[in-house]
């Protein structure tokens, strides 16, 4: 940091300059403004910035390189490593700007860098018009595109990033560039999958696709019936449409109205069938697993904004989660699966998920950094929990399930999945080839490695 006189001078400055908030540890609202949805982190900023425009997000960056910050951005807050914030550094809070502008008549959106997918997706609704979205609505929608990108839609749809036309990007000296095929191309080709090594991202525009029809198939099995069910549905994809997903999620059985009661606090398999067509079509295609007995059934139409909410993750709870992308998924890696749920901590919000890919995903030209994209299965183990004397628990069980399968993992990874693993599982979500052009964008667009609270390109 500099001299105390001149951050002084220089905070004051911003807090005039900036039209949205400025918040240092000593003022009120600072806590509450670096708090994120995951309780393991715990970090202290700098100077949190809360921006309401693009200039403010100028002027938030100027600073910052005027006195030697590093820079976080927030958008969603949704990162499980916690990287919307960072010690000392100053962090760029972009949930101010959420705005969502829909053009039903060119099929594209433009969304806000502080947006997260409610916004995004409520504000398509009602044109009947969708694009790849995050599991979750509150994920943040830049974070979730600039890394990839992996949702209900993508079987259908493709990957987020496969549908990214273009984006505004504040660069590190503070220069704002709009970054499209034609414009800043290498810059353009990083945000496919590079995260936020290059910029603050403060507004993207996607590609929409209609979306007309949603329905689910919810199906809740005993747990000796994962390895039946999980093959079923492993068929089910493999035979099935594009608009076919879902996943197998080993859970605590929830206080839901189709749940019986004897049955919440235990550990079930759900299987969960989404569709992009209505019931009729869901309940055709899981007629096979509706003829296995089962705890408890959904099956129903409902709104793509609605089946967002269905997995959000509570604040304020622990979080641990990784993932591995398989190559294949032969019976031995359902039985390996199935067979972890046994140590899953329950009763928790930890849930033991494995969900298809396949579909437009890989059928998408394979010239991003995204490396699992001919992966056909992933296994997610996400751990949810309050209390920090299970956290070696649940990091080890997550650590477990890495291991089971591992024997059938492509090696390639989706690095919004992970927290701070290490260099090599970088490498790994980017592709080696990838990354050394990534190394070259970075140094081009933030040669002194400013956005380094991110799965951290360096520059070469």
């Amino acid at each position: 940091m500099p001299p105390l006189s001149k951050a002084g001078t220089a905070l004051a400055a911003l807090r005039e300059d900036l039209s949205g908030e400025v918040l240092a540890p000593d003022d009120p609202g600072y806590d509450e403004a670096r708090t994120v949805f995951n309780a393991l982190v715990d970090r202290r900023p700098a100077v949190i910035a809360r921006c309401a425009s693009e200039a403010d997000v100028v002027t938030a960056v100027r600073f910052a390189r005027d006195l030697d910050l590093k820079i976080a951005v927030r958008g969603g807050g949704h990162s499980v490593a916690g990287m919307a914030l960072g010690d000392a550094a100053l962090v760029v809070d972009l949930r101010g700007m959420h705005e969502v502008t829909v053009h039903p008549a060119a099929k594209a959106v433009r969304v806000g860098g502080g947006a997260t997918m409610s916004h995004l997706d409520r504000a398509c609704a009602p044109h009947a018009l969708a694009t790849t979205g995050g599991r979750a609505s509150t994920t943040g929608v830049g974070g979730f595109v600039l890394g990839g990108g992996s949702g209900w839609l993508d079987r259908a749809f493709g990957l987020a990033v496969d549908n990214l036309i273009g984006a505004d990007v504040v660069t590190a000296d503070g220069t704002l560039v709009t970054a499209t095929a034609e414009e800043h191309p290498e810059l353009f080709w990083a945000l496919h999958g590079g995260g936020g090594n290059f910029g603050v991202v403060t507004s993207l525009t996607l590609r929409l696709h209609e979306l007309p029809a949603m329905s689910i198939a919810l199906l809740m099995y005993a747990p000796e019936r994962g390895p039946e069910v999980t093959a079923l549905y492993r068929e089910l994809i493999a035979s099935g449409p594009r608009g076919a997903s879902g996943a197998v999620i080993f859970l605590t059985a929830p206080p839901a109205p189709f749940v019986p009661p004897q049955l919440v606090g235990s550990m079930l398999c759900a299987v969960l069938l989404t569709y992009t067509g209505p019931e009729e079509g869901v309940r055709r295609l899981a007629a096979p697993l509706l003829a296995v007995p089962h705890e408890a059934e959904l099956v129903t139409d409902i709104p793509y904004a609605d089946l967002q909410c269905m997995m959000d993750d509570p604040p304020g709870l622990r979080n641990h989660w990784s993932a591995e992308y398989l190559r294949d998924l032969p019976d031995e890696a359902v039985a390996a699966f199935c067979a972890r749920a046994a140590s899953m901590p329950v009763p928790t919000g930890t849930q033991h998920i494995l969900f298809p890919l396949g579909g437009a995903i890989a059928e998408q030209p394979d010239g991003y950094p995204v490396p699992y994209r001919d992966s056909p299965w992933a296994v997610h183990p996400f751990a949810i929990w309050e209390d920090p004397a299970d956290d070696e628990r649940c990091r080890r069980w997550v650590k477990d399930v890495r291991a089971d399968v591992r024997p059938w993992s492509s090696g390639a990874v989706y690095l919004n999945f992970l927290g701070d693993e290490g260099a090599d599982r970088v490498a790994a979500g980017l592709g080696e080839d990838n990354l050394r052009r990534l190394r070259a964008v970075k140094r081009e667009y933030d040669p002194d490695n400013v956005f380094r609270f991110n799965h951290n390109i360096k520059p070469a």
